[in-house]
């Protein structure tokens, strides 16, 4: 099995990381976007994220880009300033080898280096893969709304699985 380097996201990788993740606009509920993305918006999103302090991993096997994930701001509010919210997309033809999660505890050890306290991750829900990813490495539901996405014809609804990177007392 060729190696896989998780290393940080740069600009240049928004040209690899719009097909990977127009697969899922295009065939997967993982995403509400319905539009693809082109890569000069890829780029202004990874912009954004390190402009504002944050993480963006990608993971690279035998020289092409298999995945990425990153974190956002949770909500603009200051109280909510150790708080975000996770992403993360693999290449269809890696999902199932490890690399989801190899990318995630990079992510979350990142996050947690620079004192954040909870990371949600928003999934759309069945997603059996996803789910299981999130429990994997850590994160445990906390709540969810039915019916908030349209997609593919159909209604769509979202859970929230939380991540606590502290020693905080459960809810």
């Amino acid at each position: 099995m060729p190696e896989t380097v998780i290393r940080d996201a740069c600009l240049a990788d928004a040209e690899a990381m719009a097909p990977l993740y127009n697969h899922y606009v295009h065939r997967s509920i993982a995403t509400f976007e319905t539009e693809p993305v082109a890569a000069v918006e890829m780029a202004r999103r990874i912009q954004k994220v390190k402009a504002s302090s944050l993480p963006w991993r990608v993971a690279e096997t035998a020289g092409e880009l298999s995945g990425y994930a990153y974190a956002t701001r949770w909500h603009d509010r200051h109280a909510y300033r150790f708080s975000v919210e996770s992403t993360v997309y693999i290449d269809a033809g890696a999902v199932g080898q490890g690399l989801g999660e190899r990318l995630y505890l990079s992510l979350l050890s990142q996050l947690r280096h620079q004192g954040l306290h909870t990371v949600m991750a928003v999934i759309a829900l069945p997603n059996a893969a996803s789910v299981a990813l999130h429990e994997k490495v850590g994160f445990r539901q906390s709540g969810g709304l039915r019916a908030v996405g349209r997609k593919f014809e159909r209604w769509i609804d979202v859970g929230y699985w939380q991540c606590f990177l502290t020693d905080a007392p459960e809810p």
